[in-house]
């Protein structure tokens, strides 16, 4: 069997996904209120596991076992195209997953643990007998738990050493977490057809193109209200108000892409996302300061 060229290993990896995940671990971190400086090493390590560790993973892990999907919706993919020939589709997630265990180890009790969860949750998603992505409601759930909530949580955990993060802390990653669920969904409207061949019930599938954009929308758009609300509860008006701007910023992509929700869904990717990020990031400040004043004690 000849082996993969580098080249298409890095495609299956898929670098272009390890941003959310090494994102939500760097708001984790900030929110604990831990100094970052003095603690470089951990929040790099946790930035690299988060994405080119458990994140790869998850994408080779869904590659391979989506292949006869990718084999109708995106042809031109590694695995599909013989690019990545035989099973060494199959023989690279598990030796990712061995080594995102590996390097979760010296990060601590917390972050293995949470490594662990994360990996299963990537192997359920896309693996029978479980095939968490058969139903839009369940995998995208699974993916916004393990890529912005589970990273978010282990970043301040990490930092603070292995404690449990504050209520608050969790709360918010709780709430992107139901965000991301949203984000999620606009990566479904791209394989409509070859989801429904073969009995992938993506949102779109299940309710429609439309009615699945409207649901994408409000499900990223809810939480950063809650988010807005507690934050002002919190007296922190300044990062209450910048978040809100940035979702005033969404609406108008959101606006665009539920008239033509296929032909728009990627746009909304790139441009409304990074916006919802943001706030991710401007939340976890948020936290910091509060910490550091005793706002949220």
């Amino acid at each position: 069997m000849p082996l993969p060229k580098l080249s298409a290993v890095a495609e299956l990896l898929k670098p272009v996904t390890w941003f959310p995940p090494m994102w939500a671990f760097a708001c984790g971190a900030v929110s604990s209120g831990v100094s970052l400086a003095d603690n470089w090493v951990l929040l790099l390590m946790g930035m690299l596991l988060a994405g080119p560790m458990v994140c790869a993973s998850s994408q080779a892990v869904n590659d391979w076992f989506d292949r006869h999907v990718d084999a109708i919706n995106e042809p031109q993919r590694p695995i599909p195209s013989g690019r990545i020939p035989g099973r060494w589709g199959l023989y690279i997630a598990i030796a990712w997953t061995a080594l995102s265990l590996l390097w979760a180890w010296p990060l601590g009790e917390w972050a293995f643990k949470a490594t662990v969860l994360g990996l299963l949750l990537a192997w359920g998603y896309s693996a029978p007998p479980f095939r968490f992505k058969r139903d839009g409601w369940l995998g995208n759930a699974a993916c916004g738990l393990s890529y912005e909530g589970l990273a978010w949580v282990t970043g301040a955990a990490v930092l603070l050493g292995g404690a449990l993060p504050a209520w608050r802390i969790l709360l918010l990653a709780f709430l992107y977490s139901v965000a991301a669920h949203g984000i999620m969904t606009l990566n479904d409207f791209k394989a409509i057809e070859g989801d429904r061949q073969m009995g992938v019930w993506s949102l779109p599938v299940q309710l429609g193109v439309k009615r699945a954009a409207g649901t994408a929308c409000w499900v990223m758009l809810l939480p950063q209200f809650v988010v807005v609300a507690l934050l002002l509860s919190w007296h922190l008006t300044a990062h209450a108000t910048a978040v809100l701007l940035l979702i005033y910023a969404q609406v108008p992509l959101m606006t665009r892409f539920m008239k033509d929700p296929v032909a728009k869904a990627l746009h909304l990717s790139a441009f409304g996302v990074p916006l919802l990020v943001a706030g991710m990031m401007v939340s976890a400040f948020a936290l910091r300061q509060a910490t550091t004043v005793g706002v949220t004690q």
